[in-house]
């Protein structure tokens, strides 16, 4: 959880090439437990951000509506760091 923020997640993210820390504003929808271990679809081709004073490296691809908000995940076991085509 982000100290300074009460909708961010501080999250460490593995690449499969590398760890990258993305800072997401994921905090309302998910708690750390279901995040852990899940694979996600990582933004990772963008300048790092500077949000309440931690660097994100990427961000993760979401959906959101009425009904709140959706990480969009592989929907099969693909290897870290698959390409999104």
């Amino acid at each position: 959880e982000h100290g300074n923020a009460d909708r961010l997640y501080v999250l460490k993210v593995d690449t499969g090439k590398d760890e990258r820390q993305v800072v997401a504003g994921i905090r309302k929808a998910y708690t750390p437990e279901q995040l852990v271990g899940r694979r996600v679809i990582l933004v990772a081709n963008m300048e790092p951000a500077v949000i309440r004073g931690e660097t994100s490296n990427g961000m993760l691809l979401a959906a959101s509506d009425a009904n709140g908000m959706a990480l969009l995940m592989p929907d099969k076991d693909v290897a870290l760091g698959s390409i999104v085509k």
